[in-house]
């Protein structure tokens, strides 16, 4: 027998829905059957552009769509909760843009409303189903650099000011932390997991938002994670991950890497590379799909537990610069 395809729902229409709906459509067994929005016109729009069959003028109703399996839900940082409860109630699985929330007490209240309802909740940090970062859990698993030591890893780039804007409106949950520090904070989550010590510091903007902010994470096993994330300046996207035995590195951007490097000691350095169909979002979604046809709710390479420690991470970080 055929596996029917997983029948998805795209809540919210910004840029990041786009493309993830973009990447949906180029995979043989996924369906994009329903788009909501807060307005007819923005759904109608979208379901317009993507050839999606219904549009939907409230979350509300694409919660309420027994056709979909699974909501996407693309909104700004500070509408995840909301909506993805919404879903929950409604019975329907989530797959939440990352951040999956602002703070760790409202990510507590999605994952427990998921796990009460039994139904699928998974945050979508994309870069870890990459295979790039896949073939360096492998390297680590196979103790190739031995025992670790540090994490490196920096995003930032100088954004346009407007306060007014998703980046700088405390509203919409703005600031360098949530939108890029969650990146090199989730590779080292995956790799070092939850840290004892969170040091950060940096500047805001004059939205109170944190702009530039440097992190230093330290675990009870010695290792370090020296991290940056910057809506000031360009860094070099680039991470490094160190042990006693050598390092792995990833090249720009490391959120989307297409290629590592392997540095052994006393030997010639390896270089691998991999293929990335489309825009590097299909792999979170085969992900999705291989957890929901097999009843399960939770991913266990993008686990409830460490999304939750994480948040708690980045609410430590953003304590220690003194923004909310």
């Amino acid at each position: 027998m055929e596996t029917p395809p997983l029948r998805w729902g795209i809540l919210g229409t910004g840029g990041i829905a786009r493309t993830f709906t973009a990447d949906l459509l180029t995979l043989p067994d996924h369906e994009v059957v329903a788009v909501g929005s807060r307005s007819a016109e923005s759904a109608e729009a979208f379901a317009s552009a993507h050839g999606i069959p219904r549009a939907h003028a409230s979350y509300q109703a694409l919660a309420d769509d027994t056709g979909v399996d699974v909501v996407y839900v693309a909104t700004p940082h500070s509408g995840h909760a909301s909506a993805a409860l919404t879903c929950i109630a409604a019975g329907r699985g989530v797959l939440v843009e990352k951040p999956i929330t602002v703070d760790a007490a409202s990510a507590s209240e999605v994952v427990d409303a998921a796990r009460a309802a039994g139904v699928f909740c998974m945050e979508a940090m994309w870069t870890r189903f990459n295979p790039a970062i896949a073939r360096l859990r492998e390297l680590i698993a196979d103790g190739a650099i031995g025992e670790l030591v540090s994490v490196q890893a920096d995003f930032g780039f100088a954004a346009e000011y407007d306060p007014a804007g998703r980046l700088f409106d405390p509203a919409l949950g703005g600031g360098a932390l949530l939108d890029l520090g969650i990146y090199p904070i989730s590779l080292a989550s995956m790799l070092l997991g939850e840290p004892s010590t969170v040091l950060a510091t940096g500047g805001t903007a004059p939205t109170g938002v944190d702009a530039n902010t440097g992190i230093l994470l330290g675990y009870p096993s010695g290792a370090v994670a020296v991290l940056h994330c910057s809506l000031r300046g360009g860094t070099p996207m680039r991470a490094a991950i160190v042990g006693t035995q050598g390092r792995v590195e990833l090249p720009a951007p490391f959120f989307k890497p297409d290629a590592l490097t392997l540095h052994r000691d006393g030997a010639e350095p390896v270089h691998e590379r991999f293929t990335l169909p489309g825009l590097g979002y299909t792999f979170q979604a085969e992900e999705v799909a291989r957890c929901v046809r097999a009843g399960r709710t939770e991913s266990d390479l993008m686990p409830l537990d460490e999304t939750l420690a994480i948040m708690r991470t980045l609410d430590r970080a953003r304590e220690a610069v003194a923004v909310r």
